[in-house]
């Protein structure tokens, strides 16, 4: 009865609508007196148009899919790289994971310290605030300071602000141990709208030799993914 609805802008009347939707004028009846209640459809002048709740169920499928269409490019390029695959934006002042791709061979790393309050520890992180201004920077830092996570984490704001005012733009941001001991991460910068965006990998630490390498085949190959991760920042 829905899609009989939404297939006309102007909208229709109850008998058209149970002709096209293939239902007896009763039952018909007794489905556009239900949506119109519930705030699915709306009656206007002898018509029924879609409400918003109609609106707000398609913008729910619509989200879907462009979590699928993200989750199915990351995976992707899991396969490609041989490593864990994270997409994160940074988003009304917080650090947020889009999508983690991985596999029981190369698990993810766990996220035993909250990534959002931590950003300062791991390559996600880095590499978003190092896309920020120095007053977006600064009221991050005010809601989570920067404070030891491991004993290889950056020692204070001080010196976390002097490697990110070394980095060169677009520069991928390696990480070793500051968020988890045993792991190694690195980051790349990614433009998707006017968002701070990052992908990610991470490696065990003994497999460190490996991380630029992958890293690297990453950025070769992400410039096909970017019209899919742009979706994200509309999530």
């Amino acid at each position: 009865m829905l899609e009989a609805v939404g297939s006309h802008s102007e909208g229709a009347p109850a008998k058209q609508l149970a002709r096209e939707a293939g239902l007896p004028l009763p039952t018909a009846y007794h489905l556009l007196r239900t949506l119109t209640h519930e705030g699915y459809l709306r009656r206007e002048s002898g018509v029924f148009v879609l409400g918003e709740a109609a609106g707000r169920l398609a913008g729910g499928g619509l989200q879907q899919k462009r979590r699928s269409m993200i989750l199915d490019s990351l995976a992707h390029f899991r396969d490609a790289v041989g490593a864990p695959v994270y997409f994160a934006v940074f988003r009304e002042g917080e650090i947020e994971v889009v999508g983690v791709s991985d596999t029981p061979a190369h698990p993810a790393c766990e996220e035993w310290a909250d990534f959002r309050e931590t950003g300062h520890a791991h390559a996600i992180g880095q590499c978003l605030l190092g896309q920020l201004d120095e007053k977006t920077r600064k009221e991050y830092y005010d809601r989570h300071p920067v404070q030891s996570v491991t004993p290889y984490t950056v020692r204070d704001l001080h010196a976390l602000e002097q490697r990110i005012g070394s980095w060169e733009r677009m520069q991928p941001v390696v990480e070793r141990q500051e968020y988890a001991l045993g792991t190694v991460c690195a980051a790349i910068p990614i433009t998707a709208g006017d968002a701070a965006a990052t992908m990610a990998i991470s490696l065990p630490v003994h497999q460190e030799s490996r991380l630029l390498y992958v890293v690297d085949r990453l950025r070769s190959e992400v410039g096909a993914l970017l019209s899919t991760l742009s979706f994200s920042i509309s999530i």
